[in-house]
């Protein structure tokens, strides 16, 4: 019999006090929620981060990043349609690793998820303090303390999320639609359809500054076009509909930010050298500042303000989730395992994740803290390939009921699996150090758990699915 399915306690499990629970959490949120937590998470790279890509390798090595992070990350929601739509719980793959693969591979995707969605809350509230110290300069207010800025807004985001998560996300799918539309603004304001346009394409383009070195090297920056979407799983408990809603906002996001990623390059490139937007710290409000247009220049600005809200909204919401999570299964000490018994939300894991977030935010550089992100997200990515192949193979298409069929199986898992190698070897190239320091990271804490924390695990009440025996066992 699998081990997934086998009830074996450990014998110090019953020392540790099952979480405090107040009820489940609320089911409230419907398609265009998810899609406001996808693309509200991501949307903030279009602002900010991406532009790093064109520094490592010029502006085309950045539009071919952008196209294969394209691919990469339509393969991850393909493939987290199917699964998270089927296991459809806190958690997101989390979840699914722990009732597909096993104790240790769910507590490691755990901890990536967590710390993916934390340095990238870290990096949004240093985008904050960075655009108000920029407006403030061009005010003719030098010299302004951006920390306070950044502590300001982490507080408020958690207040937010402390409170409810249909407020939340209700927050988060207005802010989101306006920072997607005044992208849209900027592109048709700078077209040549309404006249002369501003754009200097054949002026500012270059060949590949650094051959396709620098386009391998660009690959690790493409990924922030994209990195977040998967986290439209950890609403799957609070969804009114997972095999519905999950599958339709999960996609439809992807296809939303593959138009704005493109949007994004296409205008920034044309209004900018690409030496100086490859260090840009908020390259679409230095587009709008470009055109020459005050209207255009504080909308971008706004949207710039409310894109890093709306990410840092949804990761302080999809970091908590997966702790939560972990706690109500003990992986974690079970007293992160409790629901607030008035506003149903995962309260104490909310408080918890926040000095963390400040610490980094406070104190960590922006592309250190972006790399902590796309390095932890993508280990997560390289864990889906195994997980959907090992998913289909215990339980095939007839055995069990799924909300959506990701289709071609096995090619995505393949593409996917590859992508991340390649990545891999692109981050390895400019931050071999980090690169191996989390990894060695990740090794020490994957020893803790087995050797201190899994006695806690209780495998056979985990496995909440009414699913059959997997084939074979």
């Amino acid at each position: 019999m699998s081990d997934i399915t086998r009830n074996t306690p450990g014998t110090a499990e019953a020392s540790e006090a099952a979480p405090t629970q107040n009820g489940g959490l609320l089911r409230v949120l419907g398609p265009a929620h998810i899609w406001a937590l996808g693309v509200g998470i991501v949307l903030v790279g279009e602002y900010m981060g991406w532009n790093f890509a064109v520094g490592k390798g010029g502006a085309y090595a950045a539009l071919i990043a952008c196209w294969f992070a394209g691919i990469l990350y339509s393969c991850v929601a393909m493939i987290d349609s199917e699964v998270t739509s089927t296991v459809a719980a806190a958690g997101g793959q989390y979840t699914q690793a722990k009732h597909i693969i096993g104790p240790l591979m769910a507590f490691n995707v755990g901890l990536y998820l967590v710390f993916a969605y934390t340095m990238l809350e870290a990096a949004n509230a240093i985008t904050v303090g960075f655009l108000v110290e920029t407006v403030a300069g061009m005010t003719g207010h030098e010299g302004l303390n951006p920390q306070p800025f950044i502590v300001l807004a982490i507080m408020f985001l958690a207040w937010l999320n402390y409170r409810g998560v249909l407020a939340t996300l209700t927050f988060n799918l207005v802010i989101t639609a306006f920072a997607f539309t005044a992208i849209l603004i900027l592109f048709l304001a700078t077209s040549p359809l309404f006249g002369e346009s501003p754009l200097k394409h054949a002026e500012l383009m270059t060949d590949l500054p650094y051959g396709w070195l620098g386009v391998l090297a660009a690959m690790h920056f493409g990924l922030w076009f994209y990195l977040g979407i998967e986290g439209t799983c950890q609403a799957a408990e609070e969804v009114r509909s997972p095999s519905r809603s999950l599958p339709f906002g999960t996609l439809a996001g992807v296809m939303t930010l593959a138009i704005a990623a493109t949007l994004t390059w296409y205008l920034c490139v044309g209004l900018m050298p690409w030496e100086y937007l490859g260090q840009s710290g908020a390259p679409l409000f230095d587009a709008a500042r470009m055109s020459g247009s005050t209207a255009l220049t504080v909308l971008l600005g706004i949207g710039t303000l409310f894109a890093t809200l709306a990410s840092a909204n949804g990761c302080i919401n999809d970091a908590s989730r997966a702790w939560f999570a972990m706690g109500r299964d003990h992986y974690l000490p079970s007293w992160f395992g409790a629901v607030h018994p008035v506003y149903r939300t995962p309260y104490r894991s909310i408080i918890f994740l926040v000095p963390i977030a400040l610490i980094f935010a406070l104190g960590a550089p922006l592309d250190q803290v972006i790399t902590f992100s796309i390095l932890s997200g993508l280990l997560e990515y390289t864990f889906m390939p195994l997980n959907v192949i090992m998913f289909r193979r215990k339980w095939p298409l007839d055995t069990i009921k799924r909300g959506y069929e990701h289709p071609f199986h096995p090619i995505p898992a393949i593409v996917l699996l590859c992508l991340c190698g390649i990545t891999f070897f692109a981050v390895f190239l400019g931050y071999g150090t980090q690169l191996v320091a989390m990894i060695a990271f990740y090794i020490v804490v994957s020893l803790w758990f087995h050797f201190r924390r899994y006695r806690f695990v209780q495998r056979a009440a985990q496995f909440t699915m009414p699913w059959p025996k997997p084939q074979g066992y």
